[in-house]
């Protein structure tokens, strides 16, 4: 099964089917965010550090970052922000623009095997973007649109996503390095929004063969309750094959509802993780009094041995 190894100095996050979901922490990125977008371009980092440890003490395994602002030099704020967030945690990283001159700058001074996000199917933009990857051996986001826009129909983005992964193999990428963003859209300004995911997510494994990712929140954008919607998404997108996510595990109902659907599909070994997670101080493990013992039907009790 296609496993994507990505690395900080001295710690690898390994992104697979059969693998525990990997949560990508969205929270450094100025846009939207005017006050740290007011203090990178100063120079102050502080909320940069802050933001960075708080979502690895939440459980992200990876952090995205981001230093979009207008009117700054990028370059040179995401080369500092990505030295910064190195020299308080040791997680992976996935260097985030859309300027290549930034995710050179970036790249330049990461130590490890960084993920590069993003390149589009556009011509010019993987002209430019994959001789980066191949560069710097990293690994890089595939984000299934092209010159032609988004599309409506998932089977033309699974085409844009098949034309990105052939294209990165004419530079030496092999697939395992390209991980495949569907592009999730707003429910609720496209009702079909899920389930064109969905079905993109399952040819995007059973035939590229490739990991995934995308933006979790975008799904829920405009929406009462965000975080319940975006959390039953990214549940079932894992059962439908997803393997990862730029999100914000600091909404604990999200961060469980990826959790429990780890177990359900069986990537969290003796629910390990889950029992870690949540046990402590609080809760017990299945058979406790909220939730009593497995029934057979009928209402009678099982025999819980053990």
């Amino acid at each position: 099964m296609t496993e994507t190894i990505i690395s900080s100095a001295t710690k690898e996050v390994v992104i697979g089917f059969d693998r525990p979901f990997v949560m990508i922490g969205e929270r450094i990125n100025p846009t939207g965010r005017k006050l740290l977008a007011a203090e990178m371009k100063e120079g102050n980092f502080e909320r940069v550090a802050a933001d960075a440890l708080a979502q690895v003490a939440a459980g992200a395994q990876m952090l995205d970052v981001n230093a979009g602002i207008p009117l700054a030099d990028e370059p040179a704020l995401l080369a500092q922000a990505i030295q910064l967030v190195q020299s308080v945690t040791d997680v992976p990283l996935s260097i985030d623009s859309s300027i290549v001159e930034a995710l050179e700058a970036g790249c330049a001074v990461y130590q490890g095997k960084p993920l590069i996000n993003s390149v589009t199917g556009e011509d010019e933009q993987m002209e430019r973007v994959l001789p980066l990857v191949k560069k710097y051996g990293a690994a890089v986001v595939a984000i299934s649109n092209d010159e032609t826009g988004i599309s409506e129909d998932p089977d033309v983005r699974f085409e844009v996503a098949r034309k990105i992964v052939n294209r990165a193999a004419d530079y030496g990428i092999p697939s395992s390095d390209v991980i495949v963003d569907p592009l999730v859209m707003p429910i609720g300004a496209m009702g079909q929004a899920g389930q064109q995911v969905f079905k993109l997510l399952r040819r995007l494994q059973t035939e590229l063969k490739v990991n995934t990712t995308c933006g979790a929140s975008n799904v829920s954008f405009g929406l009462p309750e965000r975080h319940a919607i975006t959390g039953t998404f990214l549940a079932m997108a894992i059962s439908n094959g997803m393997t990862s996510a730029i999100m914000s595990p600091l909404h604990d109902e999200v961060k469980k509802a990826v959790k429990a659907a780890d177990v359900l599909a069986g990537h969290d070994q003796d629910c390990g993780a889950w029992i870690a997670t949540y046990r402590e101080g609080g809760g017990q493990a299945a058979g406790d009094a909220a939730g009593g013992a497995p029934r057979r039907r009928g209402g009678r009790r099982a025999r819980v041995e053990g």
